[in-house]
């Protein structure tokens, strides 16, 4: 008995140490280092010199929260590169990852053969659409949510199960919402929304739980003095209210300098956009980006404050005020999809040189 002791004794400690060395390298690799710099950085989508620095960082994402029963086929999987700068004021970041699609077909309005307007969708069993919708990124940065660090975005995330949500009835896939007094920045760059006029839409989530309150729980944009996007609808919903009027680069979102009322001269077959976007201003205007689709590659280079100011920064926005401490985020990619996303377990660990 003796020698089979110590056989499994010896086995024991030769797997715990595999583990124990697995995951390691894992903590390792999904840290992030700041690397400091003293150049400028121009917001156009190029790996300028200045990121020669910075160590890249490969996050591989293959989770998904449910599968949509509407014929999707999205991507499954994909991995996401991410560098970061950082000078005395700023934090930079450039993230690129494959996608082979570039999707802005969101919610277009098509002129049919009987002269009417038809705004196109395909909505799963959850109320959302994963056919005429836009490319997307999330980061999830912590701000004071308990178990971020080892659970990373999934801390916050709470699926629907048997049409009921924390007691409520609801057939969304799943919620965001923390526990009381817990909050999580979001960053959520979207292709058609916000990268036409430059910027994320800055978010954040909280406790909330009640729809009447918010439709989207915990879900909330940073606080705004203005702009933002709008659905392009006339009075009457039967058609568009405006549109571009050179409509050959932003086919589907009207834009501030483009953008005039609707008169139909058009013929069937042809699209009009089906969201007007304009900028936001004030904190929900915080983070800058440069979006550019290439070549099946996705090209995001974003920059915001070290530290954010506004009524409600503490509750709103991470604050990079302590170069010495490690900051944690998630990171998910939505592949011309409105809810479901693709992400990794875990947190990511951030770091200032």
């Amino acid at each position: 008995m003796k020698p089979l002791m110590q056989i499994l004794k010896v086995t024991i400690t030769f797997f715990l140490g595999m583990l124990f060395v697995s995951n390691s390298a894992i903590s390792q690799s999904m840290e992030l280092v700041s690397v400091k710099t003293n150049e400028s950085i121009t917001l156009d989508a190029n790996l300028e010199r200045a990121w020669n620095k910075a160590e890249a960082l490969e996050v591989e994402l293959s989770e998904m929260p449910y599968k949509p029963n509407n014929g999707y086929e999205g991507m499954k999987a994909t991995t996401v590169t991410i560098r970061s700068l950082h000078d005395a004021e700023n934090i930079y970041f450039y993230v690129q990852y494959d996608d082979p699609t570039k999707s802005l077909e969101r919610f277009p309005w098509v002129k049919q053969e009987n002269g009417s307007w038809k705004q196109l969708s395909n909505k799963d069993s959850t109320g959302h659409d994963n056919t005429y919708y836009e490319d997307k990124l999330g980061m999830y940065w912590d701000i004071n949510a308990r178990g971020f660090k080892k659970k990373g975005c999934a801390v916050s995330c709470h699926l629907t199960e048997d049409g009921l949500n924390n007691g409520i009835k609801d057939k969304s896939a799943g919620r965001k919402y923390t526990k009381p007094g817990q909050n999580i920045d979001m960053w959520h760059w979207k292709g058609v929304r916000t990268n036409p006029v430059g910027m994320f839409d800055d978010q954040y989530v909280n406790s909330n739980t009640d729809p009447k309150k918010n439709k989207n729980w915990g879900r909330a944009g940073d606080d705004k003095t203005g702009g933002g996007y709008k659905n392009n609808v006339n009075k009457d919903k039967s058609g568009p209210a405006f549109m571009n009027s050179d409509n050959s680069e932003y086919k589907y979102m009207v834009v501030p300098w483009l953008k005039t009322k609707f008169v139909d001269t058009f013929k069937a077959g042809d699209v009009i956009p089906g969201i007007m976007v304009t900028p936001f201003t004030g904190p929900r205007a915080d983070i800058k980006v440069k979006g550019v689709w290439k070549n099946g590659v996705w090209n995001l280079e974003f920059s915001r404050k070290l530290e954010t100011s506004g009524k409600q920064t503490k509750v709103q926005d991470v604050q990079f005020s302590d170069k010495s401490k490690s900051y944690y985020f998630g990171m998910s990619v939505f592949d011309n999809s409105q809810i479901n996303h693709i992400y990794h377990d875990g947190s990511i660990k951030l770091t200032f040189e």
